[in-house]
């Protein structure tokens, strides 16, 4: 009976084994082979150049612009992200407890709930039209519409919000955040959820404020929740390739000038604009490696034991 259990459990296993390696692992290794050659794209013929592709790539300065707003992004949309989501939840959640004598949400939580959540079911298409509106460079747009009315900005002087190389990246930041907070609160209200309401009680019996229950309560019994969320706001920030090509000036986006150019869009340029698809394939594998190491790192520096409640 023991030995015909690996002959079931086999036969489970193969076919997704051999899917994966298929269509996941083989484009990978396919990858990282043409990152070796001077492959155009649209010929079947190529030479094998070593790592001069990835030599080049070190001495290309769009590429360092590229990788140095990957890295902005990357110590920016987590912690914006995580901190804004996890103050929603925690109001929402526990927030009113001083005002209703107990441990309970502020009054309207759960019409905030699906406020906030909102953003989440659109689309990027439609954040892209949306915030295109919003961002408009004339008076007939969103932001520039209230900053007239409001006789903070000149009518005939609009802000070039999308044009402007010290506002792009930010404005592209501050989209992102908009759309995702929604999410974590959501994700982070539901492990809020299954923390025992005695503690909170205790803590409250005991005179804590809400920021030593934040702190003290709250986010160590979430951290397996926020580190989770960490990892893959890291690996979105990595990308970022809709939003930029959407929104920005240029082919695939990335302008003015490069301002908010990201590696992905450079990538997207070179293999299908400029026709130096071995080039692009080298990128891809350095974005792949620094998703990965990222993603290590991120996990590994916030480790921490687990709290049982």
């Amino acid at each position: 009976m023991q030995h015909r259990k690996y002959p079931f459990i086999v036969g489970f296993l193969i076919v997704p084994l051999v899917l994966y390696i298929t269509f996941v692992i083989w484009p990978y290794l396919q990858t990282f082979g043409y990152s070796m050659t001077d492959w155009s794209g649209e010929s079947q013929k190529f030479n094998f150049v070593g790592f001069d592709n990835y030599t080049a790539l070190f001495h290309d300065s769009v590429f360092r612009t590229a990788l140095w707003h990957n890295i902005l992004l990357l110590i920016f949309l987590p912690v914006i992200t995580i901190l804004l989501a996890l103050f929603f939840a925690f109001m929402v959640n526990v927030g009113g407890r001083e005002a209703a004598g107990g441990v309970q949400g502020v009054r309207g939580a759960a019409f905030y709930k699906v406020v906030y959540f909102f953003p989440q079911v659109l689309s990027v298409a439609i954040l892209i039209v949306l915030f295109g509106a919003v961002y408009r460079s004339d008076s007939a747009g969103l932001l520039n519409g209230v900053l007239v009315k409001l006789h903070l900005e000149d009518a005939n002087n609009p802000v070039e919000w999308l044009n402007d190389p010290n506002l792009v990246l930010w404005c592209l930041l501050a989209i992102q955040v908009w759309a995702g907070v929604g999410f974590y609160l959501v994700l982070f209200s539901a492990a809020m959820q299954s923390i025992p309401k005695d503690i909170y009680e205790a803590a409250l019996l005991d005179g804590a404020g809400r920021s030593q229950t934040f702190f003290k309560v709250t986010l160590p019994l979430l951290w397996d929740s926020v580190q989770t969320s960490w990892v893959y706001i890291s690996i979105f920030a990595m990308d970022f390739f809709a939003l930029v090509s959407g929104l920005t000036a240029g082919t695939f986006g990335g302008g003015p000038d490069h301002h908010s150019e990201v590696m992905a869009t450079y990538l997207m340029r070179n293999f299908l604009s400029f026709g130096k698809s071995g080039y692009a394939c080298a990128q891809g594998v350095i974005i792949m490696l620094v998703t990965l190491i990222v993603s290590i790192v991120t996990l590994r520096a916030s480790r921490r034991d687990r709290i049982e409640f």
